[in-house]
């Protein structure tokens, strides 16, 4: 441990500091996760600022470097077991075993330049105090996060910082009709209407699309109580539903095919922005059931079922730029808080496709691992779009 402290002197001295993490808590039912240490320079002093990540929350505080070794000290006795000082010389781990033993290694540098030594403001919590939290079970009636709902929190968050990047970039009328296809229990459709209509101030009404009757009943009930006038919730399948003008078409968690449902309902309303967190990719991975495959990687069935879920979602992708939109795809949220973590993004553009180029991507890719059709692209055909 005399060790390890010497180490971050001669950095802090050297000026080679980048940052320090604490992690693997003593505890494994700890609320404390991880806490990050930096060098900041507030009013012209430079401190540690400690970032302490609890499960529902981040916390910040500052030290001097005297109090930041007290502190740091503190916390490798009483809370976790590992220390990682990063320098732009080397990393320097600490492990301490369960007698209290600690060991050191050192590894090559993963940073070769400093952190910037501005004051990070804490990270904006879109949905902090909104009273739905509480109706929907995430906050208990004092305002805390309820421990097992601190993932949903999370998603919530996360959710709203990239409907809010989105936003930026996407023309949109002042009344902006949003249709939430597949919408559950309604964690993320009140959310979003929370979040346009009490902070952002827009004009929007909301729908929530659900087939399950007793969901609509329930989400329904939970509006009126929060007066959200303009969200409402429907039993209905997202092929059934017709609605003359989509702003904005949502599908999160859309099961298989019924992702494409809801895209084909985005394109039939040429939708400013449709967005989708697919799952559960069954019908191209059925369409070549049976079907002798030369590719290696599809020799093992956990890459088969990966491989066969990206080109569903390459082939969505490709067939929204078919029809005028800009496409990205990128994780949700990280791993650790759900698999249904890929978001497929389609913003509407101003330039023409080339669509003869497109196509061709489509049939090469299909004809690369035998898939006949493609859902959507059924869709499309049969309706003549």
């Amino acid at each position: 441990m005399q060790q390890f402290f010497q180490d971050i002197d001669k950095s802090l001295q050297q000026a080679s500091f980048v940052k320090l993490t604490l992690s693997k808590p003593t505890r494994k039912t700890a609320d404390l996760e991880n806490v990050y240490l930096r060098e900041v320079e507030i009013k012209n002093e430079k401190m540690i600022s400690f970032t302490y990540r609890f499960k529902t929350n981040d916390q910040v505080k500052n030290y001097s470097y005297e109090e930041a070794k007290v502190e740091l000290g503190n916390l490798l006795q009483t809370s976790f077991r590992i220390g990682t000082l990063f320098t732009l010389e080397k990393d320097i781990a600490i492990r301490i075993n369960k007698k209290g033993k600690a060991t050191i290694t050192n590894n090559p540098p993963t940073f070769s330049d400093k952190l910037p030594a501005h004051h990070d403001k804490q990270k904006v919590k879109r949905a902090s105090e909104s009273e739905f939290l509480f109706h929907l079970g995430i906050k208990d009636k004092h305002g805390k996060v309820i421990p097992k709902m601190a993932d949903k929190y999370k998603q919530i968050n996360k959710y709203l910082e990239i409907i809010e990047g989105l936003l930026k970039s996407t023309a949109l009328p002042k009344k902006i009709n949003i249709v939430d296809m597949g919408s559950g229990k309604g964690y993320l459709t009140f959310a979003l209407y929370d979040f346009l209509r009490n902070t952002r101030k827009l004009d929007v009404q909301v729908t929530g699309i659900e087939l399950r009757e007793e969901l609509v009943t329930y989400c329904n009930e939970v509006a009126k109580k929060c007066e959200y006038h303009d969200l409402s919730f429907v039993s209905e399948r997202i092929e059934n539903y017709d609605e003359a003008r989509i702003d904005i078409l949502i599908a999160l968690h859309a099961c298989d095919t019924a992702t494409d449902d809801a895209i084909f309902k985005g394109l039939v309303s040429k939708s400013s922005l449709i967005i989708c967190a697919p799952c559960c990719h069954k019908q191209v991975r059925q369409s070549v059931k049976g079907t002798a495959q030369d590719n290696p990687i599809l020799k093992y069935g956990i890459f088969k079922e990966r491989q066969f879920e990206m080109i569903t979602d390459t082939i969505r992708a490709l067939i929204l730029e078919r029809n005028q939109y800009k496409t990205k795809v990128f994780e949700f949220i990280s791993n650790e808080h759900t698999r249904k973590n890929v978001m497929l993004v389609g913003s509407k553009a101003s330039k023409a496709p080339n669509t003869e180029a497109i196509d061709s991507k489509i049939e090469s890719l299909k004809k690369d691992f035998g898939v006949e059709e493609h859902y959507l692209e059924k869709r499309i055909a049969k309706a003549g779009k």
